[in-house]
């Protein structure tokens, strides 16, 4: 397996750390926050966005014939999710802890039919969970974001 797909796919090693999903979810709070400050960047959110989980289908492919089906090293798609997640929300410590412990909980439980978008082949089967949590994180912080 190419050590780029290994890298990109455990997000620079992050997937390697105990707890790695968490830490790479907190990850894209922090670059979400520090990328929005001159207000610039958040023309780039959603082409980054539906990039970053391109490509995680694509490295998800690549690395799940060595380290197996949803591997944990694989962080890519929490990349991904936390970054839908947050999408189109106001970039304010407060919506991100908010959004960050949304995703998290719907990664986590993945209630609903998240759970059988596991079930899909390779990359896919990879992502699709971790977007589906994201897109219902969103939602409901969209909610949150409206009545505040």
């Amino acid at each position: 397996m190419n050590r780029l797909n290994k890298t990109i796919a455990s997000v620079f090693g992050i997937g390697l750390i105990k707890g790695g999903g968490s830490i790479a979810a907190a990850v894209v709070c922090l670059c979400w926050f520090w990328l929005q400050q001159d207000g610039k960047f958040q023309y780039y959110l959603l082409p980054v966005t539906i990039l970053i989980t391109a490509l995680g289908v694509w490295v998800g492919n690549k690395v799940e014939e060595h380290w197996g089906s949803d591997s944990s090293k694989v962080v890519i798609d929490e990349v991904a999710g936390m970054c839908i997640t947050l999408l189109f929300i106001p970039v304010t410590v407060k919506f991100l802890i908010i959004g960050f412990v949304l995703f998290r909980f719907f990664d986590i439980v993945k209630p609903f039919f998240i759970k059988k978008a596991e079930a899909l082949p390779g990359g896919w089967g990879v992502m699709a969970d971790d977007v589906l949590a994201g897109v219902f994180a969103n939602i409901i912080l969209q909610m949150i974001v409206y009545i505040n």
